[in-house]
């Protein structure tokens, strides 16, 4: 047995909920080999005591075989608390870790091509509209979008005299996203250390400034940029959006999984895409009915809005001006979009 094989062993265990393994996030802090005995010591930040269990189970089945036995493998995982964590359940009105700001609320799917950023974009406006301060954050560094649908794309952040960014302002909302710092052709190639690194930086190294909310549109899936943000920061809580399908419904629940596994509360659930209604008025659910509410029953989560498919919503996308700054009372999808927004826990402007 070698240090190197150890931890080419320890490669297949995956951090729960999440796709990487312990010891690409860091987490193995020391090796030792001594008498035949393997020696593993782990560190975590977490408050669910079923997380460092089931790492406990998978370390052991990982090395039992190699060491010859269970009794010459010690593996030891020392825990503490995320970096602000809440004191309350579910995270809402904990201590934030970002200064100035109130609040920190995430927007979360389980896959791709939900509309998540459409959401997100949206329910920062609608949060706006309602007199807060509101900060958007694109936590999305290999599809970036925000600056598209803010119509900021010609923009770029400068830097204040303590060399943090200072976000982009568009309709009320301060912005900070990849999409202003490359082109709409450049790529974003980088490996998990750098995302990790860029993702803090959009958090920790931004001049927010005075915000009610801050909303962190993240990458769809469960992997290293919403581990990254969940030990960085303490969450208030997160939205999750799907469409009424099973097919994301499935993955839905793996991103609930995902917080409920590091202790973020689920504020509730968006249903997007739930119909689309022709100008006869006859409703289309295209991509199956009631989906979203079942999920959100069986989660005992609230569902927040209802979001229907509208080709203005994608127009409007398209020439940076999202729809939720119509008025509501002419714009169903803007009601809609203020109904999920009334529904979080802010404090009021």
């Amino acid at each position: 047995m070698t240090e190197d094989a150890i931890r080419n062993a320890l490669s297949v265990v995956r951090y729960p909920g999440f796709s990487r393994d312990i010891i690409s996030f860091g987490l193995v802090k020391s090796i030792s080999i001594k008498n035949g005995v393997v020696a593993v010591g782990i560190e975590i930040q977490t408050r669910d005591p079923k997380v460092p269990e089931q790492i406990f189970k998978d370390c052991h089945e990982a090395l039992d075989e190699m060491a010859g036995a269970s009794e010459n493998v010690q593996v030891t995982i020392n825990i503490e608390d995320p970096p602000g964590a809440p004191s309350t359940p579910g995270g809402v009105g904990g201590k934030q870790s970002i200064p100035g700001v109130k609040r920190v609320i995430a927007i979360a799917s389980g896959k791709g091509g939900v509309g998540k950023s459409t959401v997100s974009a949206n329910l920062a406006v609608s949060l706006s509209k309602q007199g807060l301060k509101v900060g958007l954050c694109d936590c999305d560094l290999y599809g970036p979008s925000i600056a598209h649908m803010f119509g900021a794309t010609d923009q770029q952040p400068r830097a204040d005299s303590r060399e943090r960014i200072i976000p982009i302002e568009a309709h009320g909302i301060k912005l900070m996203s990849m999409g202003f710092l490359l082109g709409d052709d450049a790529p974003v190639i980088v490996r998990g250390p750098l995302a990790t690194r860029y993702t803090q930086q959009f958090l920790k190294e931004v001049a927010w400034g005075e915000l009610d909310v801050l909303v962190l549109d993240l990458p769809p899936g469960t992997g290293d940029i919403q581990l990254t943000i969940v030990q960085t920061i303490a969450l208030d809580g997160a939205v999750v959006v799907t469409t009424p399908q099973e097919v994301a419904l499935i993955d839905a629940r793996k991103a609930i999984s995902m917080f409920a596994k590091v202790n973020v509360g689920i504020l509730g659930l968006i249903e997007n895409m739930s119909w689309f209604e022709c100008e006869h008025g006859t409703r289309y659910h295209l991509f199956g009915k009631g989906g979203g509410q079942r999920e959100a029953e069986l989660m005992g989560v609230p569902l927040l809005a209802q979001i229907p498919i509208d080709p203005g919503t994608r127009e409007r996308c398209d020439e940076g001006e999202p729809v939720a700054l119509l008025d509501p009372v002419k714009s169903p999808i803007s009601a809609a979009f203020r109904q999920a927004a009334e529904a979080l826990p802010v404090p009021s402007g």
